[in-house]
């Protein structure tokens, strides 16, 4: 059964984004201080986290790859949304380990940010 105007049996739209951490309480307090929501169990042996998020998008902690000894952290992941960039930046000053600047680029600001094992986040306010 196809589901998608397109014609492809994969939807549109994205179920969930998976960050690969090394040490998983750290990573769940981290996140859990940076979005503001509490602390749940996790699931698979520890190896998984699903932190909770308003809407649709989930967004999971994934210990497998570091467990595997493959874990590379890389470019951006996701964006985050704010509704006040500086506030935002400076809560973020205070949880991450490296924070960049606020950039305006035309329709949004945006920073660039880190969490304890590098993975790169960015978070966005429209202007």
């Amino acid at each position: 059964m196809v589901d998608s105007p397109g014609g492809s049996p994969i939807h549109n739209r994205i179920g969930a984004v998976f960050v690969h951490v090394t040490d998983m309480q750290r990573a769940i307090d981290w996140y859990g201080a940076l979005l503001g929501v509490p602390r749940q169990e996790t699931s698979h042996e520890g190896l998984i986290y699903d932190v909770p998020m308003d809407g649709p998008t989930g967004l999971t902690l994934d210990g497998h790859a570091y467990a595997r000894g493959t874990f590379r952290p890389g470019g951006p992941l996701l964006m985050l949304h704010a509704d006040d960039i500086q506030a935002a930046h400076s809560f973020a000053a205070e949880h991450a380990t490296e924070v960049g600047a606020v950039e305006d680029i035309g329709s949004i600001s945006v920073f660039h940010l880190a969490d304890p094992d590098g993975n790169k986040l960015i978070v966005y306010a429209v202007n």
